[in-house]
């Protein structure tokens, strides 16, 4: 998929997006905690570069957490992040927050951040050099030693090990109440339009992406998150 037709997928999935996938949730509670933990050192007034928000999961939880941070939300899709501002308002952040439809590359030149998130968004590109640029187009929107939390779908799919972890994710997402349609798009997506590569390989094109050190903080099932900081 081209970013047009990832972009249209997700605007189609904003309304319900929260409450399709709200079976999962322990996933991701235990990533977001893992999270607040690794950014705790961060200053009290620290900007936070949320790449690929989404509807605001990590977002809400890191505002809910640190009250003096402040949030810059980018996202292509513009159903997604209309959903974003709607809980923004929900939950009282919406003056901490700037909230950007579109990509990192339209993002005005302001002011640096000192850490960023990025979950379950590089994966959607393909191209190799174009992933490492994309990483670091978020290093440039940090300030030097910024730090940064990504996660993404990997593993070696050519091993024994991913038709196990494939197994196991699809039976999850059954159980989360995925259509059947929507499950056979998903196996397929993750055949030709996912970059699933084997997590070493991701490490070296987020350090191709101007980052040090990726460390591996969270694995559950196919889903790899590693914290790295701009070199």
């Amino acid at each position: 998929m081209n970013q047009d037709e990832i972009k249209a997928l997700f605007d189609q999935q904003a309304a319900s997006y929260d409450q399709q996938w709200a079976k999962t949730s322990p996933i991701r509670n235990c990533l977001h905690l893992l999270l607040g933990s690794l950014f705790a050192n961060l200053p009290a007034e620290a900007r936070i570069l949320c790449v690929g928000v989404g509807t605001g999961d990590e977002l809400f939880y890191l505002a809910s957490q640190h009250p003096g941070w402040r949030f810059t939300a980018v996202e292509p899709s513009g159903r997604m992040l209309d959903v974003c501002r709607e809980r923004a308002e929900q939950e009282g952040v919406t003056s901490r927050c700037t909230f950007h439809e579109g990509y990192l590359a339209s993002l005005p030149t302001a002011e640096l951040h000192d850490a960023s998130t990025c979950l379950l968004v590089s994966q959607f590109i393909t191209n190799l050099d174009e992933r490492s640029g994309f990483f670091r187009g978020i290093a440039e929107k940090l300030k030097s030693g910024g730090v940064l939390a990504s996660a993404d779908l990997a593993s070696d799919i050519a091993s024994p090990e991913y038709d196990v972890l494939l197994h196991a994710w699809m039976n999850m997402m059954s159980a989360a109440d995925v259509s059947e349609e929507m499950m056979a798009r998903m196996r397929y997506a993750y055949a030709h339009d996912v970059g699933v590569l084997p997590p070493a390989r991701i490490a070296s094109i987020i350090e191709d992406g101007g980052f040090e050190l990726p460390v591996p903080f969270f694995q559950a099932g196919l889903i790899h998150a590693w914290l790295s900081r701009r070199a």
